[in-house]
């Protein structure tokens, strides 16, 4: 049989789990403490019927203990669940408490309030954008900065080295035989190759010269040298050429083997003595009123 008074006088006075002692008073951690303060009225330990609201997972339930169900501890409490109105689970409190004290239904109707304008102000605060503190891991930082620091080695050891077995290699030190990465030779092979192209894409540069009009014209009256040109003095030659071939004295015989070995020898002739006459060119400048004679 349960003493509700004997049970107080034991926790009050002797010892209490759930008690906090504190400067500004004493007060309850009992998750089934309606009001959180350590006193007689308020203990779920030291009262037979009592009644008060918690949450799960933002819902709200309306506890209830009574002393027919003492000696069933499994069964001990009774629960009823609330609506988010806050105006229906006020009635539902007052229909499942209406014949309870005045005072634990009042102390029951207050948690609920409380608990609703905790639930909205924690509503607000989610909509909020907040900054968030976080610490920095020193040790991870240290330890990645260490770690770029060794690779940063790494990697210029690895180019001296590779640098070292090149200019070795390009003198014979190993002869002609050896083995080395497929992939280190595949990128000198490209290397060479765009220096090669760069090489050739270079324009070659080009060199004014003075006086390279003159020199096209002399070489255009040389180009003339081998054919008839209207001057006195190559007519001249001309005809010193006809009339040697008229002092030339052919056999003559009848017949057409007779024309044909005259003409043969008409241009024997003519090839000879072209090859002795001498032409003369005389080319005119506009810069200057002098002749320059060139002997073909």
């Amino acid at each position: 049989m349960q003493h509700d008074e004997v049970i107080w006088q034991v926790i009050r006075h002797n010892h209490c789990s759930f008690m906090a002692k504190i400067t500004t008073g004493n007060f309850c951690r009992n998750p089934y403490n309606v009001t959180g303060i350590c006193n007689r009225s308020s203990c779920p330990l030291a009262n037979s019927r009592y009644a008060t609201i918690r949450d799960h997972d933002g819902v709200f339930y309306l506890y209830m203990k009574t002393i027919e169900r003492a000696h069933k501890p499994n069964e001990l409490w009774e629960r009823a669940k609330l609506p988010r109105n806050y105006e229906k689970a006020l009635e539902i409190i007052d229909k499942h408490l209406m014949y309870w004290p005045k005072i634990l239904v009042h102390k029951t109707k207050q948690r609920l309030t409380k608990m609703t304008q905790m639930r909205i102000r924690m509503r607000k605060l989610a909509l909020k954008t907040r900054e968030k503190i976080m610490t920095t891991p020193r040790k991870e930082i240290k330890r990645e900065a260490r770690r770029e620091q060794k690779a940063e080695k790494a990697a210029l050891l690895d180019k001296s080295i590779e640098k070292e077995l090149l200019e070795r290699l390009k003198k014979g030190v190993y002869g002609d035989i050896y083995n080395y990465p497929v992939e280190a030779y595949n990128e000198v092979l490209e290397m060479e190759e765009l220096q090669a192209a760069s090489e050739e894409e270079e324009e070659p540069e080009i060199e004014y010269v003075e006086g390279y009009e003159e020199l096209e014209e002399e070489e255009d009256m040389e180009d003339f040298g081998g054919l008839a040109i209207d001057n006195p003095e190559a007519d001249e030659d001309s005809d010193g050429i006809d009339e040697d071939l008229e002092d030339i004295d052919v056999p003559h015989k009848g017949g057409r083997k007779d024309s044909t070995s005259l003409r043969k020898l008409e241009k024997d002739a003519r090839a000879k003595l072209k090859k002795k006459a001498r032409v003369i060119v005389e080319v005119e400048h506009e810069d200057a009123n002098e002749r320059q004679t060139t002997v073909h």
